[in-house]
């Protein structure tokens, strides 16, 4: 889909931002600021987290939805609005318009998780099912805009979203004015465009970092060219940020306002997602880690100050948070996976897993399996999946198992 921006591409200022915080009040939450322990002993400068994954609907876009659809003409919202998204931004449309007394139609990627689909229904929406990618999605909205009048409601390509995301930056400044560095996560760069806007006119001093996920980096690239690229199948598990082209309209505020631009691997993601959850007691989806993966995978950066990481959703399926948390543990080391030989007689199994308890391994699952033909007559193999207390812990099973006489093959 083209969607089509304004020439010149429209500006958003400071006052569109207060504007959008005064209509905003009594609607979004002013989320929580929670300092954490772990990583500012890491990075060596206080570090805090603003706590948008706590905001109604799970993430910061019911702020901007809401300031779009409340500057609508009365035309306008009679026609409805329609949207379309994989998750944050269907449920921030669909209750912003709730709110407002405004029809909304939500298009929804065919295999979009069923808590989010239920979710958007519940806040009021239509949801209809279409198309196995975003960009077949956004097409089938953007088609029934044409066909019915509806407004479309972009997820981050208007100045309206922008200033309404743009009071999360309000909010950072008010509630820790010693700030010194703000990491927000982008993906079509609606929210770190808004924080830009507000902390750079207010403290220009304050550095503005954005991240993205390596799988799905547009924003490098486009910068480095002066103007909005398209990236091929990005790939990444933080589907909150999964863009694989920036807004023209952020893109243009971010190229003037923002001081850097980093990326994060998936294991970084995962490992984020672990530590938020073990050590902040906070669920926070992958798009929302960014800022925190940043801070781990490069703690040497981030000495200068306080420091404030966006979680800017939490918004995660279940069956998702299972499958990422298995990976963080793993990218921890906190998964050991191996195989080895046994001899074929009773006792054999016992003898090993009882090197194991003796290192206090705990084991997870056992294969053991007789009948591969490269195995000796009198052989079997056991594959093991343990769970270890960290990377040390793991050389240390293997240090047990070789003094035991076992030889580990993988």
């Amino acid at each position: 889909m083209n969607y089509r921006v304004p020439t010149p591409v429209p500006q958003v200022i400071l006052d569109d931002v207060r504007g959008a915080q005064k209509m905003l009040s009594g609607v979004s939450r002013v989320t929580a600021m929670e300092g954490s322990r772990h990583l500012s002993a890491l990075t060596g400068s206080p570090v805090h987290f603003k706590c948008e994954n706590l905001q109604r609907t799970g993430s910061f876009k019911l702020r901007g939805a809401y300031v779009r659809i409340a500057g609508l003409r009365p035309e306008q919202r009679a026609a409805g609005v329609v949207a379309a998204s994989a998750g944050n931004h269907a449920q921030g449309v669909a209750l912003a318009s709730s709110l407002l007394g405004v029809r909304s139609t939500v298009f929804m990627p065919v295999g979009a998780p069923l808590p989010k689909v239920a979710a958007t229904q519940e806040y009021g929406a239509e949801v209809i099912m279409h198309g196995q990618v975003v960009d077949e999605t956004l097409a089938a909205a953007q088609e029934h805009a044409d066909r019915t009048g509806a407004v479309f409601i972009h997820p981050f390509d208007h100045r309206d979203i922008i200033a309404g995301q743009g009071t999360v930056g309000l909010e950072i400044l008010e509630q820790c004015p010693e700030v010194r560095t703000i990491l927000v996560g982008i993906g079509g760069g609606g929210l770190s465009a808004g924080v830009a806007v507000a902390v750079k006119a207010l403290r220009p001093d304050v550095k503005v970092i954005g991240v993205q996920a390596a799988g799905a980096a547009a924003y490098p690239p486009s910068l480095k060219v002066g103007h909005p690229v398209s990236i091929d199948n990005p790939n990444t598990m933080a589907d909150g940020i999964k863009v694989g082209r920036p807004g023209d309209v952020p893109f243009k505020i971010i190229g003037e306002l923002l001081d850097d631009v980093r990326t994060v691997s998936e294991d970084a993601l995962s490992s984020a997602l672990l530590l938020c959850l073990e050590r902040a007691k906070l669920v926070v989806e992958p798009a929302g880690c960014s800022p925190v993966a940043a801070l781990m995978s490069e703690p040497e950066l981030y000495g200068g100050g306080p420091v404030v990481a966006v979680l800017s959703g939490g918004n995660v399926d279940p069956l998702l948070l299972q499958r990422i948390l298995r990976h963080g543990m793993a990218a921890a080391g906190r998964y050991l996976s191996l195989r080895l030989r046994v001899s074929d007689r009773p006792g054999a199994l016992a003898g090993l897993l009882g090197v194991l308890s003796t290192v206090d391994a705990n084991v997870l699952d056992v294969s053991h399996v007789r009948t591969d033909p490269r195995l000796g007559l009198t052989e079997v193999e056991v594959e093991l999946h343990l769970e270890t207390k960290g990377p040390e812990h793991c050389a240390q099973v293997a240090r047990s198992l070789h003094a035991a006489g076992y030889t580990v093959m993988s």
